[in-house]
C-alpha cells in the first residue's frame, strides 16, 4: 500500500458468483483486501467475510485491494493443490477491463516488458531489463472517448501490478490509479481496474470452467 494509504473497506454484503462442494467463485469488490494487512486496522478482508459464512473456503490467488471482479477459493486442501497449479502452470485465464488515460493504439497488441520491485518506492513495481522477470500481456482496445480507452487486457503472466505498470509504459495509465496515475488521469473514485472472467479447470472433475462477473463502472 501507498504510505498515505486509509483502509476504509466498503460494507457490503458477500457477491458469490457460484459455489459447489469443491470451490466458491466471488466479485470481489474494489476497496476490500484480499487477504489481511499487515498494519493494524486492517483485518477486514475477502477471506476473512467469506470464511465467516463459509469456515471451509481456502485462499487459492489474489487481486489488489483496488481491483474488483473475479476471485476463486476452495474448499478443501485437495481443491486448493490444485488450483493452485492452475496458476502456477499458466493454465488459468484471466481478462480486465480498464479505463486508461489517452488514446491506447493500435486496437489490439502484446506488450513484453520485465517487471520488478522499485525498492526504495514500494509498493511500486517497474520495469527492467536487466532485473526484472519476464511479464508479457494483451490488449484489445473496446471503445474509446476524447480522454480515455477502454481496454480488455488478457495477462500472459501473473506479477505484481503487471496490468497498471503495463499500460502506463504505454503512456496510458489505469483511470484512479493511487500508486501510477497523476493528474486527471488520478481524479477517479476508484481504480478502473476489473477482474471480468477466470476460466480453468474444475479440481473435482478436470472440466474447463469459466466465471464472469459484471463490469461496475
Amino acid at each position: 500500500m501507498i504510505p498515505d494509504f486509509i483502509y476504509n473497506p466498503p460494507d457490503v454484503p458477500l457477491d458469490i458468483l457460484y459455489q459447489d462442494a469443491q470451490i466458491i467463485v466471488v466479485n470481489k469488490p474494489a476497496g476490500l483486501l484480499s487477504v489481511p494487512g499487515k498494519l493494524a486496522g486492517r483485518e477486514d478482508c475477502l477471506t476473512s467475510r467469506l470464511q465467516a459464512a463459509h469456515w471451509d473456503s481456502l485462499l487459492v490467488h489474489r487481486l489488489d485491494c483496488d481491483t474488483s471482479g473475479v476471485m476463486i477459493f476452495a474448499r478443501t486442501k485437495q481443491a486448493q493443490g490444485f488450483l493452485g497449479q492452475e496458476f502456477e502452470k499458466r493454465r488459468a485465464k484471466k481478462t480486465y477491463i480498464a479505463e486508461v488515460y489517452g488514446q491506447l493504439t493500435p486496437d489490439q497488441g502484446h506488450i513484453d516488458l520485465p517487471l520488478c520491485a522499485d525498492w526504495p518506492n514500494r509498493p511500486r513495481q517497474m520495469v527492467d531489463h536487466a532485473q526484472g522477470r519476464p511479464a508479457q500481456t494483451d490488449w484489445q482496445v473496446i471503445s474509446r472517448t476524447a480522454q480515455t480507452t477502454r481496454v480488455r487486457l488478457s495477462p500472459l503472466t501473473g506479477r505484481s501490478h503487471q496490468l497498471r505498470v503495463h499500460m502506463l509504459a504505454q503512456g496510458c495509465p489505469i483511470l484512479g490509479d493511487p500508486i501510477y496515475a497523476t493528474g486527471k488521469a488520478r481524479e477517479y473514485p476508484r481504480l478502473m481496474l476489473h477482474a471480468e472472467t477466470l476460466s480453468l479447470h474444475h479440481p473435482a472433475s478436470n472440466a474447463w470452467v469459466s466465471f464472469s462477473a459484471p463490469l461496475p463502472f
